[in-house]
Parts: structure tokens; C-alpha cells; sequence
């Protein structure tokens, strides 16, 4: 019991750069509160209290804002952040070291008996807001991003984002600094170009981007070509995101 009571002020101070003391997780955490007041309704759960179980858990939703029923699993080093509309459905399991941030969801599809909510695999981020729905798998290191529904089961270390969710791939490392560069070329540089938390938007700008990398270098291989039959081809230079270089050719013509 004391070995998971310090495992749980661990993991807070690790996740939680907010956090200050010991004191201060321990009277002032919600997440934490939560989580101890479930643990107790959980061991009621399985030995058969229902009923007793059911009203700690009520106490625990009526003192944290969050709402966890008795009879989800939940494994060590568990976080909610926050914690406020927290939602965790009965046949829910979650896996060790998943965080949970507030308005989060893990919530079925049914009114049928058996296995109707979601499995979080070991390391599962789910950010504000987002509903995770059905008896589907959430894969290990996976991260749900805010204000998402998922309905489909999300494949290991993937992130999946949007109404209704989908999974956003990651790239190479040489795709990324491919990117990079032409994004610095034309001036763009958003916080979609990174994998910590891409969005539909930035997925969209980041494939153009791979598209227009791709053009330059089918446009220099041509060149080359062109160069290596001896056919002279005129080189236009690229304009700068200012379009200084275009005002300058226009000036040069208008002279001419």
C-alpha cells in the first residue's frame, strides 16, 4: 500500500512540473485522492461488497470530480491531471504509467453486459477533453490528443487526433530534415512540423511540404540531365519569401 502511495507521488512529481511538495500533491491533488479512494472501492468490488464499493466510489466522484467505477482495472503510477469530468467505465482496464488529463472519457458503446470499454496499454497519454469509446485497444506509448473520439482501436506508440479520430503516422528521420529545409526556404515553420503533438491542419501543410521537397529535387535532376546533353537551360532563381528577387526582375525588365 505505502510502496504504491510512493510510486503515485513519484510519478505526480515527474509529470506535474507544477507540483512543489510532497504536502501539497497529498492535500491538494484530486488525481491522487481519486485514485486512493479507488483502490479501496476496487478491493470492495472483488470481494463481493457492491454496494459499499458503488457508494465510495460515489464519495470519491462527490470530493475529486472524478468518476471511476469500481470495477476498472488500474495498474501503478496511474496520473490525472487535474482530473475535473474524469469518466472511467466499468470494464476499462489501464495499463502502468498512463496519464489522463481533465474531461477525459473511457466510456462504451453498449448497454449490453460484458467487456464495453476501452484497454489502455502500458504508457497511454489521453489529453483534455478526449473520449475514448467501445472495448477497444489503445496500443503501448500511444497518445490520444485533445478533444479526440476514438473509436477504433490505436496501434502501439501512434498518435491519433480529430472527430472521429484518426491515426497520424510518424516520418523518417531524413523525411523530417527534408521538411525542415524546405520549410525554411519558403518561411514556414509551425509546431506541426515536430511529433509531439501533430494536428489534421499541420498534417495537411507538412504533406505539401514533402510534395514540394520531392519537386526540387526532380526539378535538379532534370537540370542536371539538361546540363550533362549540353542543352542550355536557363536558371531561374527562387524568390525569397519578402519577393524581393521578383521585384527586382520586374525593375530589371521594365529597364530594358
Amino acid at each position: 500500500m505505502f510502496s504504491r502511495l510512493k510510486e503515485d507521488i513519484a510519478c505526480v512529481f515527474e509529470r506535474d512540473p507544477a507540483a512543489q511538495s510532497v504536502l501539497e500533491i497529498l492535500t491538494t491533488y484530486p488525481g491522487v485522492h481519486a485514485v486512493l479512494i479507488h483502490r479501496v472501492s476496487h478491493f470492495c468490488w472483488n470481494a463481493g461488497f457492491k454496494w459499499l464499493a458503488r457508494f465510495i466510489a460515489h464519495i470519491g466522484r462527490w470530493l475529486t470530480g472524478i468518476e471511476i467505477h469500481p470495477g476498472a482495472v488500474i495498474g501503478r503510477r496511474f496520473f490525472i491531471d487535474h482530473g475535473m469530468g474524469v469518466v472511467i467505465g466499468e470494464t476499462a482496464v489501464i495499463g502502468d504509467d498512463c496519464t489522463l488529463y481533465h474531461g477525459v472519457t473511457l466510456g462504451g458503446t453498449t448497454w449490453n453486459k460484458g467487456k464495453r470499454h476501452p484497454t489502455l496499454r502500458n504508457g497511454v497519454v489521453v489529453g483534455a477533453g478526449a473520449k475514448v469509446l467501445g472495448p477497444i485497444e489503445i496500443g503501448e506509448g500511444a497518445r490520444v490528443g485533445s478533444n479526440s473520439v476514438v473509436l477504433k482501436p490505436v496501434p502501439a506508440g501512434a498518435t491519433v487526433v480529430g472527430i472521429p479520430g484518426h491515426v497520424i503516422g510518424s516520418s523518417t528521420e531524413s523525411a523530417k530534415t527534408d521538411r525542415d529545409q524546405i520549410a525554411d526556404k519558403i518561411g514556414f515553420a509551425a509546431y506541426g512540423t515536430t511529433a509531439d503533438m501533430p494536428d489534421p491542419v499541420a498534417y495537411a501543410i507538412n504533406r505539401m511540404l514533402d510534395h514540394i521537397n520531392a519537386l526540387d529535387k526532380q526539378i535538379e535532376t532534370m537540370q542536371k540531365a539538361l546540363d550533362d546533353e549540353g542543352i542550355n537551360c536557363a536558371k531561374t532563381p527562387i524568390c525569397t519569401l519578402d519577393g524581393c528577387e521578383i521585384e527586382d526582375s520586374y525593375a530589371k525588365k521594365r529597364q530594358s
